[in-house]
Protein backbone atom coordinates (compact mmCIF):
# COMPACT_ATOMS: atom_id res chain seq x y z
CA UNK A 1 0.00 0.00 0.00
CA UNK A 2 1.27 3.32 -1.03
CA UNK A 3 0.59 6.53 2.13
CA UNK A 4 -0.34 9.48 -0.05
CA UNK A 5 -0.07 12.63 2.69
CA UNK A 6 -0.55 16.67 2.02
CA UNK A 7 0.65 19.00 4.74
CA UNK A 8 -1.48 21.86 5.47
CA UNK A 9 -3.43 23.47 8.19
CA UNK A 10 -7.26 22.82 9.07
CA UNK A 11 -9.80 25.60 9.14
CA UNK A 12 -11.61 27.15 6.21
CA UNK A 13 -9.35 30.18 6.83
CA UNK A 14 -6.36 28.35 5.93
CA UNK A 15 -7.61 26.95 2.40
CA UNK A 16 -5.95 28.62 0.21
CA UNK A 17 -2.90 29.69 1.99
CA UNK A 18 0.62 28.83 0.71
CA UNK A 19 1.40 26.13 3.58
CA UNK A 20 -2.08 24.54 2.20
CA UNK A 21 -0.31 24.08 -1.17
CA UNK A 22 -0.09 20.47 -0.09
CA UNK A 23 -3.73 19.82 0.70
CA UNK A 24 -4.54 21.91 -2.81
CA UNK A 25 -2.39 19.34 -4.81
CA UNK A 26 -3.89 16.58 -3.24
CA UNK A 27 -7.21 17.49 -3.95
CA UNK A 28 -7.21 17.56 -7.92
CA UNK A 29 -5.41 14.02 -7.23
CA UNK A 30 -8.75 13.18 -5.48
CA UNK A 31 -10.43 14.72 -8.12
CA UNK A 32 -8.80 12.88 -10.98
CA UNK A 33 -8.88 9.64 -9.29
CA UNK A 34 -12.26 8.37 -7.50
CA UNK A 35 -11.68 8.92 -3.87
CA UNK A 36 -15.16 9.36 -2.81
CA UNK A 37 -15.05 7.90 0.55
CA UNK A 38 -13.14 10.02 2.85
CA UNK A 39 -13.72 9.64 6.43
CA UNK A 40 -12.36 11.52 9.61
CA UNK A 41 -10.44 8.67 11.15
CA UNK A 42 -10.39 10.58 15.06
CA UNK A 43 -7.43 7.57 16.34
CA UNK A 44 -4.96 8.85 13.35
CA UNK A 45 -6.36 12.61 13.90
CA UNK A 46 -6.62 12.53 9.95
CA UNK A 47 -8.81 12.18 7.07
CA UNK A 48 -7.97 9.16 5.55
CA UNK A 49 -9.49 6.68 2.76
CA UNK A 50 -7.33 2.93 2.40
CA UNK A 51 -10.19 2.10 -0.46
CA UNK A 52 -8.94 3.77 -3.01
CA UNK A 53 -6.76 2.41 -5.96
CA UNK A 54 -4.56 3.29 -8.74
CA UNK A 55 -3.59 0.47 -11.04
CA UNK A 56 -3.82 -2.41 -9.10
CA UNK A 57 -2.03 -0.64 -5.87
CA UNK A 58 -3.86 0.22 -3.01
CA UNK A 59 -3.69 4.02 -1.63
CA UNK A 60 -4.21 5.37 1.54
CA UNK A 61 -4.79 9.39 1.19
CA UNK A 62 -4.17 11.31 4.50
CA UNK A 63 -4.74 14.65 5.20
CA UNK A 64 -4.11 15.34 8.66
CA UNK A 65 -6.15 17.36 11.06
CA UNK A 66 -3.29 18.55 13.26
CA UNK A 67 -1.93 22.07 12.69
CA UNK A 68 1.39 21.73 10.16
CA UNK A 69 3.79 21.47 12.97
CA UNK A 70 2.39 18.88 14.69
CA UNK A 71 1.54 16.54 11.54
CA UNK A 72 4.00 14.00 12.78
CA UNK A 73 1.12 13.22 15.52
CA UNK A 74 -1.65 11.89 12.44
CA UNK A 75 1.75 9.55 11.19
CA UNK A 76 2.40 7.53 14.18
CA UNK A 77 -0.72 5.46 13.74
CA UNK A 78 0.07 4.39 10.55
CA UNK A 79 3.37 4.44 9.75
CA UNK A 80 5.07 1.82 12.37
CA UNK A 81 8.60 0.74 10.23
CA UNK A 82 10.70 1.72 7.59
CA UNK A 83 8.82 -0.13 4.90
CA UNK A 84 6.19 1.68 5.71
CA UNK A 85 7.98 4.85 5.84
CA UNK A 86 9.72 3.98 2.18
CA UNK A 87 5.90 3.75 0.69
CA UNK A 88 4.95 7.51 2.46
CA UNK A 89 4.62 10.09 -0.24
CA UNK A 90 3.94 13.84 1.31
CA UNK A 91 3.19 16.50 -0.09
CA UNK A 92 4.11 20.15 0.81
CA UNK A 93 5.11 23.90 0.59
CA UNK A 94 8.59 24.79 -0.20
CA UNK A 95 9.82 28.23 -0.65
CA UNK A 96 13.09 27.35 -2.06
CA UNK A 97 10.68 26.91 -5.07
CA UNK A 98 8.65 29.03 -7.68
CA UNK A 99 5.34 28.80 -8.20
CA UNK A 100 4.34 26.51 -10.68
CA UNK A 101 7.59 24.00 -10.66
CA UNK A 102 7.59 20.93 -8.04
CA UNK A 103 10.08 18.46 -7.32
CA UNK A 104 10.06 14.97 -6.11
CA UNK A 105 13.35 13.52 -3.45
CA UNK A 106 13.86 10.90 -1.44
CA UNK A 107 15.38 10.36 1.78
CA UNK A 108 16.32 13.95 2.60
CA UNK A 109 16.16 16.25 5.65
CA UNK A 110 13.19 18.52 6.57
CA UNK A 111 15.07 21.62 4.66
CA UNK A 112 14.06 24.00 7.33
CA UNK A 113 10.05 22.74 7.06
CA UNK A 114 8.34 22.49 10.57
CA UNK A 115 5.91 19.66 9.24
CA UNK A 116 8.30 17.41 7.83
CA UNK A 117 10.27 17.90 11.03
CA UNK A 118 7.72 16.62 12.53
CA UNK A 119 7.06 13.97 10.66
CA UNK A 120 10.74 12.66 10.93
CA UNK A 121 10.66 12.59 14.30
CA UNK A 122 7.55 11.18 14.56
CA UNK A 123 8.44 8.18 12.42
CA UNK A 124 11.66 8.12 12.95
CA UNK A 125 13.31 8.29 9.53
CA UNK A 126 14.00 10.55 7.14
CA UNK A 127 13.59 7.91 4.19
CA UNK A 128 10.39 8.66 2.73
CA UNK A 129 9.56 10.43 -0.90
CA UNK A 130 8.32 14.63 -0.56
CA UNK A 131 6.75 16.12 -3.42
CA UNK A 132 7.71 19.61 -2.81
CA UNK A 133 5.53 22.17 -4.78
CA UNK A 134 6.81 25.84 -5.08
CA UNK A 135 4.92 28.67 -3.20
CA UNK A 136 7.76 31.81 -4.09
CA UNK A 137 7.56 34.38 -6.28
CA UNK A 138 10.44 35.11 -8.85
CA UNK A 139 11.45 37.54 -11.16
CA UNK A 140 11.21 37.04 -15.05
CA UNK A 141 14.63 35.48 -15.21
CA UNK A 142 13.88 32.65 -12.54
CA UNK A 143 15.37 34.83 -9.43
CA UNK A 144 12.80 33.77 -6.49
CA UNK A 145 12.24 36.42 -4.21
CA UNK A 146 11.41 34.74 -1.06
CA UNK A 147 10.54 36.92 2.41
CA UNK A 148 13.31 37.15 4.67
CA UNK A 149 12.98 37.14 8.72
CA UNK A 150 10.82 34.76 10.95
CA UNK A 151 7.54 37.23 10.74
CA UNK A 152 8.15 37.64 6.95
CA UNK A 153 8.25 33.75 6.49
CA UNK A 154 5.26 33.33 8.74
CA UNK A 155 2.88 35.60 7.03
CA UNK A 156 3.73 34.70 3.75
CA UNK A 157 3.26 31.23 3.85
CA UNK A 158 -0.05 31.91 5.96
CA UNK A 159 -1.22 34.63 3.42
CA UNK A 160 -3.66 33.58 0.44
CA UNK A 161 -2.91 32.84 -2.86
CA UNK A 162 -3.18 35.58 -5.31
CA UNK A 163 -6.10 34.69 -8.22
CA UNK A 164 -2.95 34.39 -10.90
CA UNK A 165 -0.50 32.46 -8.89
CA UNK A 166 -4.33 29.93 -8.08
CA UNK A 167 -4.30 29.61 -11.79
CA UNK A 168 -0.45 28.93 -11.73
CA UNK A 169 -1.04 26.83 -9.41
CA UNK A 170 -4.42 24.92 -10.63
CA UNK A 171 -1.67 23.80 -13.75
CA UNK A 172 0.75 22.54 -11.38
CA UNK A 173 -1.50 20.55 -9.49
CA UNK A 174 -2.46 18.42 -12.66
CA UNK A 175 1.55 17.78 -13.25
CA UNK A 176 1.55 16.31 -9.72
CA UNK A 177 -0.99 14.54 -10.35
CA UNK A 178 0.40 12.92 -12.97
CA UNK A 179 3.47 12.48 -10.95
CA UNK A 180 1.92 10.74 -7.93
CA UNK A 181 0.58 8.00 -10.37
CA UNK A 182 3.37 7.25 -12.21
CA UNK A 183 5.01 7.10 -8.45
CA UNK A 184 2.59 4.34 -7.78
CA UNK A 185 2.36 2.51 -10.36
CA UNK A 186 5.92 2.92 -11.58
CA UNK A 187 8.27 3.64 -9.00
CA UNK A 188 9.54 6.42 -7.47
CA UNK A 189 12.81 6.10 -9.15
CA UNK A 190 10.77 7.03 -12.55
CA UNK A 191 8.50 10.00 -10.93
CA UNK A 192 11.94 11.41 -9.87
CA UNK A 193 13.72 11.22 -13.33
Amino acid sequence: MKYIAALGNPGEEYENTRHNVGRIALEAFVKKNDFSDWVFDKKLKALSSDEGKIGKERVCLIEPETFMNKSGLSFQPIIKNKKKAEDLVVIHDDLDLPIGKFKISFNKSSGGHRGVESIIKAIKTEAFTRVRVGISPATPSGKLKKPKGEKEVADFILGEFKKSEMETLKKVSKKVSAALEMLIMEGREKAMG
